[in-house]
């Protein structure tokens, strides 16, 4: 292809959003020469931090998570949407600097946000250890200024009753040499009449401070809000025109939930903005698929406001002129034949580590060492994907020789300790190994004994779950071709919205991450059993 050609492709291109499907929330953009990275949030979920790569801001590849140990992160107890919240990378004198939240509370208005620094001389590590910040509150992200000083910012909580919870953004200045806090934190701006001020991050341009921030809370008023200052600790002026984004007044658009914004200059002096969407499956309803992360252009000229054309999140946008930069497709079927878990899987609330994780033992096989129950916050032993399509499936073939009906492996349709659907094998009474499907729907559990299979016969079982839009189904084959289970499930329990708890005005329970497919074990006696899976394969349909 010649370079016009290669050009001509290159311009016709368009960014489809989200460009991150799927639970990838409160995005932090970063352009490091011709390299972009999208971090986003994780939560209670296992490698903490998940970063893809582009060059071209059209293709996306997944390079897995940065927090993979308990040195970087510990998320036992870890409470469900309690854990990493909105990670800030940035790049200074040729290190990544990566900051994250651990929150670890959402009761009575208290949150227990301890912050975190950490860096590197490359995406892939080794990231040192932690230097534990402020809990002044959370979202927290460094601001590189041009004279050389680097600063913090952080939304400012405020536990007290009566009070506005956001308490505006802070700044503190850190010293890199000494790797500390220094000086006193002060609040550089309250927030517009949307409230809920948050996630801050903060550019240098034309000789003004930018502050973009979200607020409106991260639902349907979500929203993205731009304010500049000539001085980095303010006043800062809101723009006139209003949000740089937002859906709030317009259901009837695709993405919703329109906010928490983090912007990127291309090589060629465009401007992006990476920012939080989700796709309901009905009108302001439930989204399934959780909050995802779109990009669009940013229209910025010299000495005026940035603006998005409708102030409205886009379906498709014009891609930045950049050489197409497409990654190898990954592979459907994952035959576990590598010494690591693949990119695409996350564990539950522990790194996945040799004592519970095995691919070794038993070439081509997944060995899942049974935990905790599904309630268990300590040592559970799930391995899922994040489910990035309205139709998808998982398939996998088990075998497993559980002993009592304390032993159970399978398969799942997840999304957190309260709302889950599990076909597994486990031990009946009588002494037959039998496949038996369970529900929890907010912690109140079903099950289906008129469903029980009789799996006594089959060394090797299949198992598939399947997302079907609004519905879950489950099929087995224990040998001789499969068959679907004669049910279908309220695959909208599995969302943001129908795992938020609020009592009295508090929140007992939120929900900030999405639907997931895994592999689960337990093993509720402690008696040493495992699973062995041969394959998985994950298809969008």
């Amino acid at each position: 292809m010649s370079t016009e050609t290669a050009h001509v492709a290159t311009a016709a291109r368009s960014i489809r959003n989200p460009v991150l499907p799927g639970f990838h929330p409160d995005p932090s953009i970063l352009r490091v020469g011709d390299d972009y990275y999208l971090a986003t949030s994780t939560f209670e979920w296992y490698p903490g931090v998940r970063v893809h790569h582009s060059r071209d801001l059209v293709h996306w590849q997944p390079l897995g998570g940065i927090v993979t140990e308990r040195r970087l992160l510990d998320l036992r107890g870890c409470g469900d949407s309690n854990g990493v919240w909105a990670p800030d990378l940035t790049w200074h004198d040729g290190l990544f600097h990566l900051v994250y939240s651990d929150v670890a509370s959402f009761a009575s208005g208290y949150w227990d946000p301890q912050n975190f620094l950490t860096t590197a001389p490359d995406i892939s590590g080794p990231w040192s250890d932690p230097v534990p910040l402020h809990s002044h509150g959370f979202d927290a992200a460094l601001f590189h200024d041009e004279d050389g000083t680097t600063w913090l910012l952080s939304m400012s909580a405020d536990w007290r009753p009566g009070r506005d919870r956001f308490g505006g953004i802070e700044i503190q200045r850190y010293d890199r040499e000494k790797r500390q806090l220094v000086g006193n934190a002060q609040i550089i701006f309250r927030g517009t009449a949307a409230g809920l001020t948050e996630g801050p991050h903060l550019y240098r341009r034309d000789g003004w401070y930018w502050l973009v921030t979200a607020e409106g809370g991260t639902s349907w008023e979500h929203q993205v809000t731009v304010a500049r200052s000539r001085n980095l600790l303010g006043p800062y002026e809101v723009d006139p025109a209003g949000p740089l984004l937002t859906s709030v007044d317009r259901p009837d658009l695709r993405l919703q939930k329109a906010g928490h914004g983090s912007l990127v200059q291309t090589q060629g002096g465009e401007w992006y903005l990476a920012h939080l969407v989700a796709r309901p499956y009905s009108p302001r309803g439930n989204c399934v698929l959780g909050r995802e992360t779109a990009i669009q252009r940013v229209d910025w000229p010299d000495g005026g406001w940035p603006s998005i054309p409708g102030g409205i999140p886009a379906d498709e946008y014009q891609a930045p002129d950049l050489p197409a930069h497409p990654w190898p497709d990954e592979p459907a079927t994952d035959h576990f034949d590598g010494p690591d878990l693949s990119v695409c899987w996350s564990t539950l609330r522990r790194p996945a580590t040799p004592d519970w994780i095995d691919l070794r033992s038993r070439p081509s096989h997944l060995r899942v060492r049974g935990g905790q129950s599904p309630v268990g916050k300590q040592t559970p032993s799930l391995v899922a994907r994040r489910v990035g399509a309205e139709r998808c499936s998982l398939e996998t073939a088990v075998e497993f020789d559980p002993r009592d009906h304390r032993h159970l492996a399978g398969i799942t349709a997840y999304y957190n300790t309260l709302n889950w659907y599990y076909l597994y094998l486990t031990r009946a009474d009588d002494g037959r190994a039998v496949l038996e499907l369970l529900s929890s729907d907010s912690g109140r559990r079903t099950v289906y004994p008129e469903l029980t299979v009789d799996a006594s016969t089959a060394g090797r079982v299949g198992l598939r779950a399947v997302y079907d839009g609004p519905v879950v189904r489950f099929a087995y084959d224990l040998g001789e071709g499969w068959r679907e289970l004669p049910v279908e499930l309220d695959a909208t329990i599995l969302s943001d919205e129908h795992a938020a708890l609020i009592i009295d005005g508090e929140p007992a329970a939120w929900g900030f991450t999405g639907a997931f497919l895994g592999l689960w074990v337990q093993d509720l006696g402690n008696d040493g059993v495992y699973a062995d899976f041969d394959h998985a394969t994950y298809l969008e349909h």
